[in-house]
């Protein structure tokens, strides 16, 4: 046992694992090193002069009031529905507990079409009033969703529960603990929760909090569509319109930049401040009853964010679906589901594979090399996907160009675009962005498993491919799975990066959803909008079966 041991700790060096680990990561950290590259690049004068006397402070100030809007309501929304849920009993509340995180399943740009659609002028809404008081264009005041408050709105309502989630574990982990210490010292309920619970859940709340905060930085669909100017928009004009590489290299920059302060606020926020339960009395906890006003209340707090962010856009998806425009079944809709379906099987199968070498490569290592490197992998989901895709296509162009000219020489033809021509390039930035998600779960599970079994193994005479493939693949199926779906899902959710980087004559469900909504072709659009969102329940009927058992 001790030689195994040794066996095992031995490989500190730069081992064949370690070796593609670090092959993988710099792959990774390549787009962000081809951006930061062109922050001083020359050539873009006229064009950056232009970009920052007309929208770089709009981009800015628009950009800043996201953030603003998007944290308040995020964070309001996931508190108080997981405080609700966790320490109170009400009606509906079992169903409450997992349902609040169906808002998940619904991409921000989906929702913006469905609530256009039900609230500008000729919408049923307003029609509604029209014809019920008489009045006229001019005779009333009705907010106009396409506006960066509509952006923030749709945000909240699909982005809070990241933080419902994380504040409900928080919570939950606490609970009875912190009810005997609050009537230990004589605090009511609310004294209870500002004074002893939102303080222990606070790494927790702003963890979520700078989840929801680096999609909305992400977001192009949304933005885009209510015509509000940020750098995500920015880039895209920036890179087709202009035709600038440079420029748009250079609005990315400020755009991770932002994401930069967002990390830094979320690290800041924690401090040195580490929460543990020590008590070891883990007994369940029944809730606070509730009954009457209060119980009601609990209730609309609780179904608000579910139906605003989830049944009604949904509801409104499928009216138009159902209605003769929206009859978008045929080829047209198998054709952009198949590739769809390529691009998220491909990348979440590839995705696995190396989450797979990575994980194995730090558990195999017990230098500190194998764990920096996944570190540098997770920092891709950080980056904003049109980030990713300008810093692809950067390098990878260059790349093309180059093959091109070898080919051409030892062939006498010119192959085309091999890489940027194909959905080669928009894998490998797929996988950029994605691969943390694979990793984050394969870690997790693969940490679970004691090493006491890798040293059995060794003694059996089972080598590092063998102990791997008969005793940790079966052990990780499950996580496996769930890993390669959540890649899918993000897939085929994902907008920026496809729209900039998709090849010629090449669509996706996502692609065609905004380009149809772009043009005012809304019940065409929600049959693709529609697809996405059945496709991100999958993922979430098993989250929410383990919120739905995780009380104790």
């Amino acid at each position: 046992m001790q030689a195994a041991a040794s066996g095992r700790e031995g490989g500190a060096g730069i081992d064949w694992l370690t070796a593609l680990a670090l092959a993988v990561a710099a792959l990774a950290a390549v787009p962000i090193l081809a951006v930061g590259g062109n922050i001083f690049a020359g050539g873009t004068g006229e064009t950056w002069a232009h970009l920052a006397d007309t929208v770089l402070p709009e981009y800015v100030a628009n950009t800043v009031k996201l953030i603003a809007g998007v944290s308040v309501g995020v964070i309001f929304g996931g508190v108080a529905t997981a405080w609700l849920t966790v320490m109170h009993d009400f009606p509906g509340r079992r169903i409450f507990q997992w349902a609040l995180i169906l808002p998940l399943a619904m991409p921000a740009y989906v929702m913006a079409y469905a609530y256009t659609d039900l609230l500008q002028f000729v919408g049923p809404v307003q029609t509604w009033l029209r014809e019920s008081f008489g009045w006229q264009k001019g005779d009333y005041w009705f907010p106009d969703v396409r506006s960066v408050g509509g952006a923030i709105v749709m945000f909240v309502f699909v982005l809070y529960p990241y933080v419902y989630m994380l504040a409900r574990t928080a919570f939950l982990e606490r609970a009875s603990g912190m009810l005997e210490v609050s009537r230990t010292f004589g605090y009511g309920p609310w004294a209870s929760f500002f004074k002893v619970s939102l303080p222990l859940a606070r790494p927790a709340v702003a963890a979520g909090a700078a989840l929801a905060l680096m999609e909305t930085l992400a977001d192009y669909g949304t933005v885009s569509y209510f015509a509000v100017q940020t750098f995500t928009t920015g880039i895209y004009r920036a890179w087709f319109s202009l035709g600038d590489r440079i420029a748009a290299a250079q609005l990315s920059a400020a755009l991770l930049g932002f994401v930069i302060v967002v990390l830094l606020l979320e690290r800041t926020s924690r401090g040195r401040a580490r929460f543990h339960d020590t008590t070891g009395r883990n007994r369940p906890f029944p809730g606070r009853r509730l009954r009457g006003f209060k119980a009601a209340a609990a209730v609309a707090v609780c179904a608000a964010p579910m139906l605003i962010g989830f049944l009604i856009p949904a509801g409104v998806l499928l009216r138009l679906a159902l209605g003769e425009e929206g009859a978008q079944f045929g080829e047209r809709f198998v054709h952009l589901a198949r590739n769809s379906f390529t691009l998220a099987a491909v990348t979440a199968t590839l995705a696995v594979g190396l989450a797979v070498l990575l994980a194995y490569a730090a558990r195999m290592n017990r230098g500190r090399l194998p764990r920096l490197l996944n570190r540098v992998v997770g920092l891709g989901y950080a980056v904003p996907g049109s980030v990713i895709a300008v810093g692809v296509l950067i390098p990878v162009t260059r790349l093309d160009n180059w093959l091109g000219g070898v080919f051409e020489t030892v062939f006498g033809s010119h192959p085309g675009l091999l890489l940027t021509g194909g959905i080669a390039a928009l894998i490998y930035a797929y996988l950029v962005r994605f691969l943390a998600v694979a990793l984050h779960s394969v870690e997790a599970s693969l940490g679970k498993i004691t090493p006491s079994m890798d040293d059995a193994a060794r003694i059996l005479g089972c080598g590092r491919g063998a102990t791997l493939k008969r005793v940790h693949i079966p052990l990780l199926r499950g996580s496996l799975l769930t890993a390669g779906l959540l890649v899918f899902v993000d897939v085929m959710k994902e907008l920026p990066a496809t729209l900039v980087m998709r090849p010629f004559d090449f669509d996706t469900l996502a692609t065609q959803t905004y380009t149809l909504a772009a043009d005012e072709r809304l019940a065409e659009a929600s049959v693709a909008a529609l697809a996405i969102v059945a496709v991100g329940l999958l993922p979430l009927i098993v989250l929410s079966r383990q919120i739905a058992s995780s009380r104790r």
